[in-house]
């Protein structure tokens, strides 16, 4: 077998970081033939940048199709004190089809305090309580199949947890982290999660992702009292009401999605509170009221999204604000309009103009009447051969809009019926 060098990404494109942690006890099965590769083991006495793996690591690391001809040791630091060295993280990346876990396996690497899963689609099993306790970290993108709240609810001391693509069969987001004490980082995206946001937050808390679910009900006030959290994403659920008045009491907020809900109401004054806000994106919602003039003031603002609203009024933003940010987006407010003395026409906002009274000037009315380019060429003639059919309707359509009144055309014809009746009786009576 060609020798393969561990590095952070091995033969199957499983990456891991070694470090030293404890002795595991457990029996991991024999690899299969075609994964088997020669491992050299070193002497408590030899070189620390040769000392190998605990050797049941090794073979959990070949059943994984992970190559280990070389000592890991040789490419990180390690510990002298103890002759074996444990892994700490493993991030298995686009796992072969063969690629299966065991609980047996998993015991063997009980010392891991990170595991990563990515596009490695392999069933979920039983996770020995050894490494349920010492997981800190855990992460699943478009991979493990079959997840559910009350699997996840046994990783008591994570404090980042991370599942995008893999659908969760939960009755709520409680059941997930309600022993995650030391939690401070949870997206939960895209996995089809259904019930409502809960009301009992780790006060740890700095980052919060639950968008592109089916979470439904109204934003709890009690995750105002998150005062470290920085990220909140709940977009692509299906949320209502208003937004809390207490808003801004998430002072350490520097990106907020809420898009693509049903929230209504205005945006809180207090948002104004919120220093280093940076992303603020509040688009297909029902939002109304009149947009705050206080937003211009947030210093550190570059993106902000309030497009397909319902406010009203005077956009109350000058050029140069809009010019200092990123991406602005305000369209789809039909009743909101901007001043022209502010903010050129050329800007493009897609938004009306305001009129002298501060209400939009709507465009006007789409007309079939010809414009006078095309009613000259009528007129005219125009070239031969491109007229028609289109040239004759065009021809009848200036006559129809150029004809008499109907009154007019009334009192014709009764001053000619007078004449009729006149000549009439007057050749009556010669008779």
């Amino acid at each position: 077998m060609k020798p393969k060098y561990l590095t952070m990404r091995a033969s199957t494109s499983a990456t891991f970081l070694l470090l030293l942690l404890v002795y595991p006890t457990a029996t991991v099965p024999t690899p299969p033939p075609s994964t088997t590769d020669t491992v050299s083991t070193q002497s408590p006495s030899s070189s620390s940048t040769s000392s190998t793996l605990d050797p049941q690591q090794l073979r959990a690391l070949q059943f994984l199709h992970i190559s280990t001809t070389h000592s890991p040791c040789t490419r990180l630091s390690c510990d002298t004190a103890t002759p074996f060295r444990h892994l700490l993280s493993l991030d298995l990346t686009s796992c072969p089809s063969d690629v299966h876990l065991s609980t047996t396996l998993l015991s063997a690497l009980s010392t891991l305090t990170s595991l990563t899963f990515l596009n490695c689609h392999i069933p979920v099993v039983h996770f020995p309580t050894s490494l349920s306790n010492n997981l800190h970290s855990f992460t699943s993108v478009n991979s493990l199949q079959r997840l559910t709240g009350v699997f996840l609810s046994r990783f008591h001391n994570l404090t980042h947890l991370y599942i995008s693509g893999d659908p969760i069969k939960a009755s709520g987001i409680r059941i997930i982290t309600s022993n995650m004490k030391s939690l401070n980082s949870i997206t939960l995206s895209n996995t089809r999660l259904t019930g409502y946001l809960p009301k009992d937050w780790n006060p740890n808390l700095t980052h919060v992702d639950f968008s592109k679910n089916k979470l439904k009900g109204t934003i709890p006030t009690s995750l105002t009292l998150l005062k470290n959290l920085k990220v909140l994403n709940f977009s692509s659920n299906n949320l209502n009401g208003v937004i809390p008045n207490s808003f801004g009491d998430l002072i350490s907020l520097q990106n907020v999605s809420l898009s693509s809900n049903s929230l209504s109401g205005p945006i809180p004054g207090s948002v104004s509170a919120i220093p280093g806000l940076v992303h603020l994106d509040l688009s297909s919602n029902q939002l109304n009221g009149v947009i705050p003039e206080f937003i211009s003031e947030m210093k550190e603002l570059k993106y902000l999204n309030l497009e397909n609203n319902h406010f009203h009024g005077v956009l109350p933003f000058d050029a140069s604000f809009i010019k200092r940010l990123d991406v602005f987006k305000i369209g789809g407010n039909d009743d909101l309009c901007y001043n022209h003395s502010t903010i050129s026409t050329d800007m493009n906002l897609g938004i009306a103009l305001c009129d002298k009274h501060g209400m939009p000037i709507l465009p006007p009315p789409a007309t079939n009447e010809p414009s006078s380019s095309v009613a000259d060429l009528v007129r005219g003639g125009g070239d031969e051969g491109d007229g028609g059919d289109d040239d004759t309707e065009k021809k009848n359509q200036v006559n129809v809009n150029r004809g008499p009144s109907k009154v007019l055309l009334g009192v014709a014809i009764g001053l000619s019926a007078m004449v009729f009746l006149i000549i009439f009786l007057i050749l009556l009576f010669k008779c």
